[in-house]
């Protein structure tokens, strides 16, 4: 196993490269906070507990799963990855932009299991689509080697035939971005980008991760965008719905829930492992004039198992009205 590198270095390249992308001043706070908040299981963030940083934990929860005869049941969970189609109305979307699909990838954690791996490639492969979004946790551990998941997302952007616009997850550290952009895709880092289809546009807006490292900034990231244009929003959590509303986003895309990931019969999440309403926790909702779509993700997290919460990846086709 890679030996664990609580907190990486930064070559003055990469540096200078993150200066200009992100900012000097948030490339400081943002490492600033990852070194504060790196191995902590309790307090910073949102929450004041946080079992993805307790490893030990981990290890229990496998053992007592195997004791009950249910973690190879659950394993099997984890690889049955669905296939979600969200229909999305806007108002204000331009006409030739009615019946786009954006792929929706969540929590992909692509270092955790190499089956859930596999089967992740093979739903991508399969779905149709006109842009791939990521919203965030690339990495399965919140510290430490990262190649891993870096060659892992090497492979699953050969099976991604579109571009792809992604934001950093709480287990993702901002010294993986230049990594990532070398596989010719683009994080967004408190920013936006315009999408041009034709003779219209839309823009598409992407904040660094709300919930452990709460790096984000909305108003950097709507800088610029028209009022009147159709926005969407990228954040790896939903807890900042209520800004985001009130921010003029038309539609917010989020994960880091998993659903619950571990479930009650019928689907009822013991947690959400997030600071906002129950009703945000998974699925397509709204709040005030801004819809949004909380992903219960495809990959797992503390351990590689899932009952009652099937993970998916997420089609969503954008229609006007």
């Amino acid at each position: 196993m890679p030996r664990l590198r609580p907190y990486p270095e930064l070559s003055s390249e990469a540096e200078a490269y993150l200066n200009l992308r992100a900012g000097r001043l948030h490339l400081w706070q943002r490492r600033g906070i990852q070194r504060d908040h790196v191995t902590r299981i309790f307090g910073r963030g949102r929450n004041f507990f946080h079992i993805e940083n307790w490893y030990s934990v981990h290890t229990l929860m496998r053992l007592t799963l195997r004791a009950l005869w249910l973690y190879e049941r659950g394993r099997r969970n984890a690889t049955a990855i669905v296939l979600k189609n969200n229909e999305v109305r806007l108002s204000r979307l331009p006409r030739t932009f009615d019946g786009w699909r954006l792929l929706h990838l969540s929590d992909i954690h692509l270092d955790m299991d190499p089956a859930i791996f596999r089967a992740l490639s093979e739903r991508v492969a399969e779905a149709e689509y006109d842009l791939c979004v990521i919203t965030g946790d690339f990495r399965a551990r919140t510290y430490g080697e990262e190649s891993r998941t870096l060659h892992a997302m090497a492979k699953l952007r050969e099976r991604i035939r579109t571009p792809i616009y992604a934001v950093l997850g709480n287990h993702d550290f901002i010294e993986m971005v230049p990594a990532l952009e070398s596989l010719d895709l683009r994080v967004l880092l408190n920013e936006s980008v315009k999408i041009e289809h034709g003779a219209d546009a839309l823009f598409l807006a992407g904040v660094d991760d709300p919930h452990y490292y709460r790096a984000d900034n909305l108003e950097k990231a709507a800088d610029g965008i028209p009022a009147e244009a159709p926005a969407i929003l990228l954040s790896h959590s939903p807890e900042i719905y209520r800004h985001a509303a009130h921010a003029g986003f038309d539609l917010m895309l989020c994960g880091h829930t998993h659903g619950g990931q571990i479930c009650l019969p019928g689907g009822l999440a013991l947690t959400y492992n997030a600071k906002c309403p129950r009703a945000l926790g998974r699925g397509a909702w709204r709040w005030g004039r801004m819809q949004g779509y909380t992903s219960r993700g495809a990959g797992s997290c503390v351990i590689p198992v899932r009952f009652n919460c099937p993970p998916e990846i997420t089609i969503h086709q954008l229609r006007r009205g």
